[in-house]
């Protein structure tokens, strides 16, 4: 049975059931009519959305969502509820969002395969396909996964990297979750797991950190991490990407809230450290690539 929580900011969690709205209708007008924004999400994928341990369901994410509610509240005039529907596979969050179940999903990767069905907001963060093995398994190289088995969950961005960096690796997609896959590795049943290392990284802060390697330093292959959300929905998805964009600018600018936000999830002392210089640049990168609002119309 799938989990649905209902969220007014982000400190709250009970339960709700909605009924679909029309598939005719858009996200804003659903919106404006019910109160609520419905989200497919893991609840627990460390640091983009898990329950914590005070039965709150945080991470990166959920502030960009929070983000996104604040700004249809603005739209709209009107009170906003997020109301999160456990999903926990991309295909998973493509088929609610084309049914009308949800309205958005973030967390995920942009592929040209998912975009044929879905429209993907600006990437709001930047990870990369590596590697997920024991300490002092030397498998930094492609040369050194040859005749490896290396796990992949089903549908991950990971598959075709492997296939392409090294196409002598035993691929292994028996697994459909990585905390399965890290069990396997635990047993020898497998070399080594090929992820988004920050998936990687925050999966293994639940088990024992410190067993753990994720190589190479470079990833495979690089890629942003965004929000799905219907398609033929342009105001909507102009408001995502303009809450995206104020979140990045407020974190240049060294709004206070916004780096303290952050830095818990990515600082050098928070839950999977990125090299500031790296965040930052990306940050910038994507706010240029769109445009800076103007400080008073933010306010």
């Amino acid at each position: 049975m799938k989990k649905i929580l209902q969220l007014v900011g982000l400190g709250c969690i009970l339960p709700m059931f909605l009924a679909s709205a029309g598939l005719a209708e858009t996200v804003v007008e659903k919106v404006a009519r019910t109160g609520f924004l419905t989200v497919g999400t893991r609840f627990d994928a460390i640091p983009y959305s898990y329950v914590n341990e005070k039965g709150e369901l945080v991470g990166y994410s959920m502030d960009v969502l929070e983000r996104i509610r604040k700004r249809l509240e603005t739209r709209l005039g009107r009170p906003v509820t997020l109301q999160m529907v456990e999903a926990n596979q991309p295909g998973e969050k493509i088929n609610l969002i084309r049914s009308g179940d949800i309205d958005i999903a973030c967390s995920t990767a942009f592929t040209w395969e998912r975009a044929k069905v879905v429209d993907f907001s600006i990437s709001y963060s930047i990870s990369g396909i590596r590697i997920l093995a024991k300490k002092g398994s030397n498998l930094s190289t492609p040369q050194s996964l040859i005749g490896k088995r290396i796990a992949l969950v089903p549908s991950s961005a990971a598959v075709d990297v492997i296939k392409l960096v090294q196409p002598q690796a035993t691929i292994v997609t028996t697994y459909s979750t990585v905390e399965e896959a890290i069990e396997a590795l635990k047993t020898g049943k497998i070399d080594a797991i090929a992820g988004d290392s920050i998936s990687l990284a925050g999966t293994i802060l639940r088990d024992n950190p410190k067993i753990y390697e994720i190589v190479p330093e470079e990833a495979l292959a690089n890629f942003g991490i965004a929000c799905m959300v219907p398609e033929n929905n342009s105001t909507f998805l102009d408001d995502v990407n303009y809450a995206i964009v104020k979140m990045m600018q407020d974190y240049i600018t060294n709004d206070t809230a916004t780096v303290s936000q952050i830095d818990r999830w990515f600082g050098s002392q928070g839950m999977v450290p990125i090299p500031p210089e790296l965040l930052k640049g990306f940050f910038a990168f994507k706010v240029i690539e769109h445009a800076q609002i103007n400080p008073q119309e933010a306010k």
